[in-house]
């Protein structure tokens, strides 16, 4: 899908009447603006409050339950073997696989194994499986770089569960289309709303990624840009 030409922070002054004109994402073709100190301060709250859920579900989710594994060990060593034992030693087993998926959800949520094995395209298209509305990812099999890839990753997925949020339309139809721009990974999202083109910025600024947005006044199509390898 082709953007209008965005306009860029630091180009010449808008016009009297370009000045006048309403602001945010309505406008189509528009590169938003740097994050005020507030919005700043909000994501950085934002990244240490998803920092303590990981934390959370480590200790209250995989180390209870490793705990709990040791104590069920610790008595099973003086046990007689017999039925009971096996019926214990499965349970035990049944345990084990439960912490080892929920370490591989903790992963996930730092840093999706896929995505660093395969690249963007492939990890994006494993989220739109799961989504119930129509997600379509189209990416090539080029590779930007883990700190690029993780940034355009957790900004789009962000943006899926936010969408999924307002309803079971909201991720109806959209279109996701990864490419490469001479230096620069571009992830479109389209036919979403623009409203959450903030929260996509706020995941991909601290690597100088900006974000365009064309469409609207309400549904429309965000880009993101990040600078790669």
């Amino acid at each position: 899908m082709m953007l209008e030409p965005a306009q860029r922070a630091g180009d010449a002054p808008r016009s009297d009447s370009e000045q006048h004109a309403p602001s945010g994402p309505t406008l189509p073709g528009t590169r938003l603006p740097a994050p005020t100190p507030e919005a700043r301060l909000h994501a950085e709250r934002e990244q240490w409050r998803l920092r303590r859920g990981v934390e959370r579900q480590l200790h209250d989710g995989a180390a209870l339950r490793i705990s709990a594994l040791t104590l069920q060990l610790g008595l099973l060593r003086h046990r007689p073997a017999d039925g009971d034992l096996d019926t214990a030693i499965d349970g035990v087993q049944d345990e084990l696989h439960a912490v080892l998926q929920e370490l591989r959800d903790v992963a996930g949520k730092i840093y999706p194994p896929l995505l660093d094995e395969a690249g963007l395209g492939p990890a994006l298209r494993e989220v739109a499986d799961q989504v119930d509305s129509s997600v379509r990812v189209s990416a090539s099999d080029d590779r930007f770089g883990p700190a690029a890839e993780g940034a355009a990753y957790f900004a789009v997925v962000g943006c899926l569960e936010a969408v999924a949020g307002d309803g079971p339309s909201g991720t109806a139809g959209l279109d996701v289309v990864v490419r490469r721009e001479d230096d620069t990974l571009a992830v479109d999202v389209a036919g979403v709303e623009l409203r959450h083109a903030d929260a996509m910025l706020g995941a991909v600024r601290h690597l100088d990624g900006v974000i365009d947005v064309a469409g609207g006044p309400l549904v429309g199509t965000i880009t993101v840009r990040i600078p790669c390898e």
